[in-house]
């Protein structure tokens, strides 16, 4: 059997108007490429039609007994673009992977040259970069900027736009990253952090969105930092907790440990010399020695803990699948 050359996934939500029109021009772009391919769709708890669009578009392609599959995924609920992005990624078999928006935002014009990246140019990860966008300034385009520069401040990848929805992979690169919670917006990160080095971005057009509207709010602002700190954090201390938790706990302990071995030699001091002294409850420094040496306990037992859970713990599924094609 000829290996599937080019997997498109396409998460989504409340997008039936557009995917007719958008899957027509990803068989328009590839019909004269010779490449065997598959498109994906992962309807994400859709309300309306999608999933009956989604279902339409694999029949048809079934009866014209058309190579280039299409297949779905329709989870039971809403469970965020994170987890559809997993699930596709499991379901792809292309060597090479894309992933893509559905509203139209995202031009098919680009799936060759994002091929040919990978192909050719052998990257790991070829992220698109929307360099003239058609959002609202102040609600997205602001608030964008401001994140990519935070993610590459911390993370050394030094991309314009992580969270551009149109991305080209190495299949063994999505075989190998765990996309989950809201991480979608940080991809880029984990598969450097899963040890591939060769990202690079190409500028790409953004489309103006042609129906429905934005399905994310100004709390993704919140939850966009939220999840960069947790990268930033796991990416260095995700598999050796200890080696946080107990280096604070340690040196907690010994601080709080030398300011009650001050304040206790103080008051023998001034027994010995029979010179005025008080209670050491009345001291002050002592609560903080107290206070320091119980919170470098917890840390140590928080490090402990946290070896425990590593070394004993397994992923379950993060969503529940209701249909598949």
């Amino acid at each position: 059997m000829q290996k599937t050359a080019l997997s498109i996934v396409i998460p989504l939500l409340n997008e039936a108007d557009s995917l007719a029109e958008l899957q027509a021009w990803i068989d328009s772009v590839l019909e004269s490429s010779q490449l065997s391919y598959e498109v994906i769709y992962i309807d994400d708890g859709s309300t309306d039609s999608s999933w009956d669009a989604i279902s339409e578009l694999s029949r048809k392609r079934n009866e014209n007994q058309n190579p280039n599959r299409i297949k779905g995924i329709k989870f039971q609920k809403n469970y965020g673009k994170s987890q559809a992005l997993h699930a596709g990624f499991e379901l792809a078999q292309g060597t090479v992977v894309i992933t893509m928006d559905a509203d139209l935002q995202d031009s098919p014009n680009e799936i060759p040259e994002l091929y040919q990246m990978i192909t050719e140019g052998n990257f790991d990860l070829v992220s698109g970069w929307k360099k003239k966008r058609y959002d609202s300034v102040l609600s997205k385009n602001l608030p964008s900027k401001l994140f990519n520069w935070a993610a590459r401040t911390t993370s050394g990848v030094k991309l314009n736009d992580f969270n551009c929805g149109l991305k080209a992979y190495k299949s063994e690169v999505v075989k190998n990253i765990d996309v989950h919670g809201e991480m979608h917006r940080y991809i880029p990160v984990l598969v450097k952090n899963a040890g591939y080095k060769k990202i690079t971005q190409k500028e790409v057009v953004h489309q103006a969105r042609k129906y429905g509207s934005t399905k994310f709010g100004y709390e993704r602002f919140i939850n966009g930092f939220l999840d960069l700190i947790t990268i930033a954090f796991i990416s260095k201390y995700g598999k050796r907790p200890m080696h946080l938790f107990g280096s604070l706990g340690v040196i907690m302990f010994l601080i709080g440990f030398v300011i009650a071995g001050y304040v206790g030699s103080s008051k023998l001091y001034r027994m010995t010399y029979d010179l005025p002294y008080s209670l050491v409850t009345n001291n002050p420094w002592f609560f903080i020695a107290l206070t320091s040496m119980i919170l470098g306990t917890l840390f140590f037992i928080a490090g402990f803990l946290g070896e425990l859970i590593l070394r004993n713990s397994h992923q379950g599924t993060r969503y529940k699948v209701a249909e598949e094609i």
